[in-house]
């Protein structure tokens, strides 16, 4: 597994965001049971870009807490069974599945950490487990979608023991 993590703006956590980048999105392979050694991108950045990222992918005109931009497509969420079939979508270089990049507002990792009463690590992870799940395939457009979703979301984040 390869997590490449980019900075594009000063990162002042006071937690090894880099240890817990690479153990929620091992944790969350895990979870899923992903049949593949995967590789996904984590690019840090500030409520600026993420705005200008948000409006040029989305068409929303805000920044936002995290983007996810998977790489594979599902006949239905969590179904790898036709994923090996997708050549395109694995390193030539190290043989790894290409899941997707996140990209995560470090601003709003601060901010909604003191919104919601919680430190800045468990919003951290929390972010990276919902964005994971979309690399998976998952979606939250429907209350169905939103609370399958959020219940494996939770199941990860107590799993890891990182709690509000």
């Amino acid at each position: 597994m390869t997590v490449t993590i980019e900075e594009e703006v000063e990162v002042t956590f006071t937690f090894d965001y880099k240890q817990i980048a690479n153990t929620v999105v091992e944790a969350c392979m895990d979870y899923v049971q992903f049949p593949f050694e995967a590789e996904v991108n984590l690019l840090l950045v500030d409520n600026q870009l993420i705005h200008e990222i948000n409006a040029e992918q989305r068409g929303i005109d805000r920044p936002t807490d995290v983007l996810s931009f998977p790489m594979l497509e599902y006949e239905s969420a969590g179904d790898f069974s036709k994923v090996e079939q997708l050549q395109d979508n694995f390193n030539p270089e190290t043989g790894e599945c290409l899941l997707g990049d996140i990209v995560i507002s470090v601003d709003k990792v601060v901010e909604q950490a003191e919104n919601y009463g919680h430190s800045p690590l468990r919003e951290f992870a929390f972010l990276i487990t919902h964005s994971m799940f979309h690399l998976f395939g998952y979606d939250h457009m429907t209350p169905e979608e939103e609370k399958e979703m959020f219940d494996k979301q939770a199941s990860v984040l107590e799993m890891l023991n990182i709690n509000r």
